[in-house]
């Protein structure tokens, strides 16, 4: 029996243009292909600096942009050509949680709303006393009180609540997917683990998958199971996540390690990161797109781009490896 992802991701390229006579086109992504089992949970990070491609990349996934070409399927099926009842089943099984909590939420409505809308939207709960129950377990599964937050209007929680209560709204839907966009980067540092970890205890206790897009390794060593680097819109490294923090092989992996502060006055930075300015603008082009910037450069990267290939069990686009 052939055996169909949760979600795969094949050959997506994403153009944006802009501009009515003198056209300006940007390369966002080019094609990107990976999957995510549906045998297990796992927590994949996309990691990448900004401009990589990472928000596009959720947004296709989520179908709020089309891809310029490549597809994305869903338990087998083009998502692309998902209408009625399955675009309504594909939308409660695959979610987001965003970066900034309180643009997620609307500012009229009150934390009741926010909760009850999916118990009724997907018809979760018969009686009233039943919804209340599943809003109490889900407050509970993100350590906060019934009290603490019911009632109030999202500008009255502090953004590790507000955030807390996105993922209570999640344990209510119990999605199979969730793409969690920079979920910790607008919270404050001391609570940052508490909601990294609620996200861990939702794929060990409650089976759902996450991609998690960051550009915090120090977050993404916390949580993640397997990682992708991603560089200007290609992907350079994919593999778990702690044989690549531990060992990067590809020469932009090995610079973002290089580029995060250890809390140990002993192993202080021994030299500046010396970088080429990043262009604003990416096209296709015949070399590697990082050849400005590594130390290890020669002139067949100049001249011929590098294919991801297997390296140990990982995949690296980096003519080091390989033929």
């Amino acid at each position: 029996m052939t055996h169909i992802p949760l979600l795969k991701v094949e050959n997506v390229t994403k153009i944006y243009e802009s501009g009515l006579i003198f056209k300006k086109k940007v390369l966002a992504l080019e094609d990107i292909s990976f999957d995510i089992e549906g045998s297990r949970a796992e927590i994949l990070g996309i990691i990448g600096e900004s401009g990589s491609g990472k928000s596009t990349l959720a947004k296709i996934i989520l179908r709020t942009i089309k891809p310029t070409r490549g597809y994305i399927f869903y338990k087998g099926k083009d998502i692309s050509k998902l209408e009625g009842n399955e675009l309504k089943e594909f939308y409660k099984e695959v979610n987001a949680i965003f970066q900034d909590p309180y643009s997620s939420a609307n500012p009229l409505r009150k934390i009741d709303d926010i909760l009850l809308t999916p118990i009724r939207k997907f018809n979760i709960a018969k009686t009233k006393e039943e919804e209340e129950e599943i809003i109490n377990k889900a407050l509970d599964m993100v350590n906060l009180r019934y009290d603490e937050v019911i009632g109030k209007y999202p500008h009255e929680l502090s953004g590790g609540q507000l955030q807390r209560v996105m993922l209570a709204r999640l344990f209510i839907i119990k999605p199979r997917l969730v793409i969690a966009d920079e979920p910790v980067s607008m919270i404050d540092a001391s609570l940052r683990a508490n909601i990294l970890n609620i996200i861990h205890k939702y794929k060990e206790y409650e089976r759902i998958s996450f991609i998690y897009i960051t550009h915090d390794l120090s977050t993404a060593k916390y949580v993640c199971d397997r990682m992708i680097v991603l560089y200007r819109g290609s992907i350079v490294e994919e593999g778990p996540a702690d044989e690549i923090l531990r060992k990067p092989l590809h020469p932009y992996t090995q610079l973002l390690m290089e580029s995060v502060p250890l809390p140990d006055p002993t192993k202080r930075w021994s030299k500046p990161i010396a970088l080429a300015k990043l262009e604003e603008t990416v096209t296709l082009s015949a070399g590697c797109k990082f050849y400005d910037r590594c130390p290890y450069k020669t002139d067949r990267c100049k001249k011929e781009k590098p294919l991801l290939r297997d390296v140990g069990g990982r995949r690296v686009a980096c003519h080091l490896y390989g033929a």
